[in-house]
């Protein structure tokens, strides 16, 4: 019985490390649709009205920021906070890839700050 109960609150953890990250993936992506996705889109040759139309998404951009942040703070602390380990009947669970989790966290932080800097570094960089 005892082993049951020391389980669930790891795996809530794990689901909840999981649903942080996937939250950050998602708003990082968010944050890029106004301005870099169609800049990525139209260089790697894909081209269309749609991909004009993302543009509109640029008045949403700090609603965007906020749900990125707000993600970005929960994983980190997620991931970077202290998870006790209990091993009741000495098996224990493999516990999630605590590497990839940071990676994936740190990668969407370069790309949410990449994307709140792109309007004022873009004009020297694309030569306007």
């Amino acid at each position: 019985m005892t082993s049951e109960a020391n389980t669930a609150p790891e795996q809530e953890s794990d689901l909840g490390t999981k649903a942080a990250t996937a939250g950050v993936i998602l708003g990082a992506l968010a944050m890029t649709s106004c301005c870099i996705l169609p800049l990525v889109l139209f260089s790697l040759g894909a081209t269309g009205a749609w991909i004009g139309q993302l543009g509109a998404l640029y008045q949403y951009k700090w609603l965007f920021f906020a749900f990125a942040g707000a993600a970005l703070a929960y994983g980190f602390w997620k991931v970077y906070r202290p998870v006790p380990q209990t091993c009741a009947d000495g098996s224990c669970e493999r516990p999630v890839n605590r590497r990839f989790m940071k990676g994936a966290l740190w990668t969407a932080a370069l790309v949410v700050a990449l994307s709140l800097a792109f309007p004022y570094i873009a004009p020297p960089l694309l030569g306007y």
